[in-house]
């Protein structure tokens, strides 16, 4: 390990990045000092306006991932190197964003998807993540001692944000935690993984998705974050309030939580168009009108 990696890593550690954040801001340094063959504390603007070229032209990198690679190259150059640039001139941010909805499958097309996962682990953490709205990272490291049947919730530890929360836990969704406990038996996590002493993995439970939503044809992209969508699109239909699905998410912002208000079918349908009121005109007015030659 080099020693600017190591004192990142170390500059990191200090201001609490999660270790995904870590994990991406290296991920994409070490892209960019691959790219030039030269160490990052040699390179500069030039380069870095290069880089952003590459990841959009050649990568073709979406506008959140080439978000990500700035953000590792601000932290870099400001933090860990101290450059007295003007990041703004230097690192310039990406424009707006497109903002986009989620594809939300209803009710019966999450119920035809889990009854079709064949491994009992996939498919109660996928019940997990549809059940209580949980991200799948937050859904793959969940301890036994996380179910907490006699008030009937689930603690999420260090979710997003590194913020704990509570989520509720469903008589039935207890049963089918109560079943995978009975049959596997697990220890330090309720979802183990193949590495000893590590729970599953996220992107293993994601291929799972993709292979089953292939296989049952449904139309729509399934994936573990969609049904997290799910979540909270069938709850607001249900009639709970966007305020308490907030604090069920884990959202910072209500705004990001009322994105949901568009996709609810019983908000967005039971409008009435102002076209139902209209009043067809009258045969004396029609018949006032010219006809065109």
């Amino acid at each position: 390990m080099t020693r600017l990696r190591q004192r990142m890593i170390e500059d990191m550690q200090l201001r609490h990045l999660s270790p995904h954040t870590q994990r991406a801001y290296l991920t994409h340094v070490a892209r960019f000092a691959q790219l030039f063959h030269r160490s990052p504390d040699l390179l500069g603007p030039p380069e870095i306006r290069s880089y952003q070229l590459y990841l959009t032209r050649d990568r073709q990198f979406s506008p959140s991932s080439i978000g990500v690679a700035n953000s590792a190259l601000r932290f870099l150059y400001k933090v860990t190197l101290k450059r007295e640039w003007n990041l703004d001139d230097a690192i310039p941010t990406g424009g707006r964003q497109p903002r986009t909805l989620p594809v939300v499958p209803s009710p019966e097309e999450v119920a035809r998807f889990l009854d079709a996962v064949p491994s009992l682990q996939h498919r109660v953490i996928l019940t997990v993540c549809y059940a209580a709205g949980l991200r799948i990272s937050e859904a793959v490291r969940l301890k036994p001692t996380a179910i907490d049947s006699q008030r009937m919730v689930i603690r999420v530890e260090q979710g997003k944000g590194r913020k704990d929360r509570y989520v509720m836990l469903s008589l039935k969704l207890l049963e089918v935690l109560r079943d995978h406990w009975r049959r596997t038996r697990p220890k330090q996590w309720l979802f183990p993984g193949d590495v000893p002493g590590q729970p599953i993995s996220a992107g293993a439970v994601e291929v799972a998705c993709h292979i089953v939503r292939d296989q049952i044809g449904i139309g729509k992209p399934i994936t573990p974050h969609s049904l997290r969508h799910a979540f909270a699109v069938h709850m607001l239909e249900g009639g709970t309030d966007v305020r308490t699905i907030q604090l069920l998410l884990g959202h910072r912002s209500l705004n990001t939580t009322a994105r949901y208000l568009c996709l609810a079918t019983n908000k967005v349908c039971a409008a009435i168009s102002p076209f139902e009121g209209l009043q067809p005109p009258s045969s004396a007015v029609m018949e006032a009108v010219p006809t065109p030659a």
